[in-house]
């Protein structure tokens, strides 16, 4: 068990709190702010005990470069607006101009210092960054669970300075993906989708032991339908993976438990958001690429989901974004939805295919990290929560 900020001194405080505001933005406004909201109640909690909130955070991928349309003005307005009071943004987040305007702050204000990365010693972890950073506090707050499986400066480098704990969308996170690996429901159902199997085979090999069974869409389903001697067509296939998607029906098969993968497609002839669908069964013809699951194979899928006591869900069944071929990933959402399960969904691409079919509401739980969630749910360590005082 890790320390939360419920066991943290924050009356008076100067409280650096990390957050994972790399959000999108577009002609200089924030476009969603589910990370900013998901981390409120933190921030809340350190001005109602009277602390300062000192919030850090990276946006995009400067390089270690000042980039003007990735600064964090825009995320500050919003912040702002969602707290209901003025939020303080500076333009650097070390310095000497950084330390001036930190020592005029009160309790219960809140300030947004400058995107960490541009400053390239926050990607390398650098120890006099660290230093710096914490510095600027007495406590440190990690609440940037999509971040934890990063060992940078803002996320583990401080720790070794000040007192280390986690915000409560980080403690939510550790305590929900712990509760898959330790005591799902059964039965406990994986539904795998997206375009890689390299991204999910850490995940299958980890769980494969405790899942009842596991349901394979995506572009990731034709490297097993390839390993399982299907004709694909033209369909995407991770070559060099052929063998690892054979290895894991070879070990489903052994340890009892059972792959489901596509029966049913819906096809192109081309990849294009105005290319025309056809349906088959069975193998694809040579010229087409798989972009969807079909009707057969979602009906099953939703049979599998709806008995299901938990389910976690990483990946879309097709490519949702283009409606002509969206029904298979709104078929299995609708089926999660729908169900008694305990629902589990991790990444961006889940998350944007439940918003978009207007069900994320009908999902249990929806992580905030992609490859921080595979990671933990592959049983690895992650830097920023080892980071983490023990209670």
């Amino acid at each position: 068990m890790k320390k939360t900020i419920d066991d943290a001194e924050l009356a008076e405080k100067r409280v650096l709190v990390r957050v994972d505001f790399n959000v999108p933005l577009e002609a200089g406004r924030v476009t969603s702010d589910v990370r900013i909201r998901r981390v409120l109640p933190t921030i809340k909690k350190i001005s109602k005990r009277g602390g300062i909130a000192i919030v850090m955070s990276h946006l995009g991928r400067p390089k270690g470069k000042v980039v003007e349309e990735l600064r964090l003005d825009p995320v500050a307005d919003r912040l702002s607006e969602l707290l209901g009071k003025g939020v303080t943004k500076l333009d650097d987040c070390v310095g000497t101009g950084v330390k001036e305007a930190l020592a005029r702050l009160q309790p219960e204000d809140v300030v947004l210092l400058e995107n960490l990365r541009f400053h390239s010693e926050e990607e390398k972890n650098d120890e006099d960054f660290a230093k710096k950073l914490a510095s600027h506090g007495d406590v440190f707050v990690n609440d940037a669970f999509g971040a934890a499986h990063r060992a940078h400066a803002s996320t583990t480098g401080i720790a070794a300075f000040v007192p280390a704990v986690a915000g409560y969308l980080m403690a939510r996170e550790i305590q929900v993906l712990g509760k898959l690996l330790e005591g799902p429901e059964k039965p406990f159902v994986a539904v795998l989708g997206g375009a890689k199997v390299s991204d999910k085979i850490g995940i299958i090999r980890h769980l494969l032991p405790m899942l009842d069974s596991v349901v394979i869409g995506g572009a990731m389903a034709y490297t097993f339908l390839k390993a399982s001697g299907v004709e694909i067509g033209a369909s995407r296939v991770e070559e060099d993976k052929i063998g690892v998607a054979k290895e894991a029906l070879e070990e489903a098969e052994k340890l009892g438990k059972q792959i489901f993968l596509p029966v049913d497609h819906v096809i192109a002839d081309r990849f294009g958001e105005d290319a025309k669908p056809v349906r088959t069964c069975g193998e694809i013809d040579q010229g087409f690429i798989g972009l969807d699951i079909g009707e057969q194979t979602a009906a099953s899928f939703r049979e599998i989901i709806s008995s299901a006591g938990t389910i976690l869900w990483n990946g879309p069944m097709g490519k949702f974004e283009w409606d002509s071929f969206a029904s298979g990933t709104r078929d299995v959402v609708k089926a999660m939805a729908d169900s008694n399960a305990y629902s589990v969904c991790c990444g961006g691409d889940s998350a944007a295919a439940a918003e978009k079919f207007g069900l994320v509401e009908k999902i249990s739980y929806v992580s905030t990290g992609g490859g921080a969630s595979l990671e933990f749910l592959e049983g690895k360590e992650l830097p920023g929560i080892a980071a983490l005082q023990n209670k």
